[in-house]
């Protein structure tokens, strides 16, 4: 799905329903946010192709957090890019995703997926990548869980900080959510924010009275 000229929302089939990735991308490279499942590698490969963009353009990924569905895929992107990709994640979850530390919601996986990490990122730090990603540190569904917001097109990638149903913001899941009460606050930190459309990994796309959404939850 298109937000806007080189934002794209991957849909890839997890669990019964779908998990959305999100693709940036411009005349020098591709950022992809988040990786999905362990074997999804392939999906992903097709889903960029779909909407002209080369697997080979893919130079950086970025890592919300540290959970199975999002950096699932990354030892098989790691394996077939090598030393053609930057991987970024707060460095907080870094130690997770490294595998140095046992997933805090899958440690009981024999197992798990994992990636070396190759900087760490901080809230209010940008990266000057396809116009511009201002990373938000909002802890709470992980210690190191962070948002991004697209300069560009004023777009939020939520990651798993809210979810949403049928295009409505459905505010945090609390079942996944490891300190509800910090991920309240976090939520806070969009409330300034000129956002036009929200990415949520679980549910999609939101783009109808945002800032009135945002406040009330």
């Amino acid at each position: 799905m298109k937000i806007s000229r080189g934002v794209e929302i991957l849909e890839l089939k997890f669990n019964g329903a779908f998990i959305h990735p999100t693709l940036l991308w411009d005349q020098e490279m591709a950022v992809l946010i988040d990786t999905g499942c362990s074997g999804q590698m392939e999906d992903l490969r097709k889903a960029m192709e779909e909407v002209g963009v080369s697997f080979n353009q893919l130079k950086v990924v970025i890592l919300t957090h540290q959970d199975i569905d999002h950096i699932g895929s990354l030892p098989e992107i790691l394996q077939n890019c090598g030393s053609h990709i930057k991987i970024y994640a707060h460095e907080l979850d870094k130690p997770y995703i490294q595998g140095d530390l046992p997933l805090l919601k899958e440690g009981h996986i024999e197992n798990p997926p994992k990636g070396k990490v190759d900087e760490t990122l901080k809230d209010g730090q940008e990266l000057p990548y396809c116009g511009g990603i201002r990373v938000i540190h909002t802890p709470g569904h992980t210690p190191g869980h962070i948002s991004l917001y697209l300069k560009q097109s004023k777009t939020l990638v939520a990651g798993d900080s809210m979810y949403s149903v049928n295009g409505i913001l459905g505010g945090i899941h609390v079942p996944t959510t490891l300190d509800l009460e910090v991920a309240q606050q976090s939520l806070k930190k969009y409330v300034d924010l000129d956002i036009e459309s929200v990415i949520c990994y679980h549910g999609g796309l939101c783009t109808v009275d945002i800032k009135e959404q945002i406040q009330k939850l």
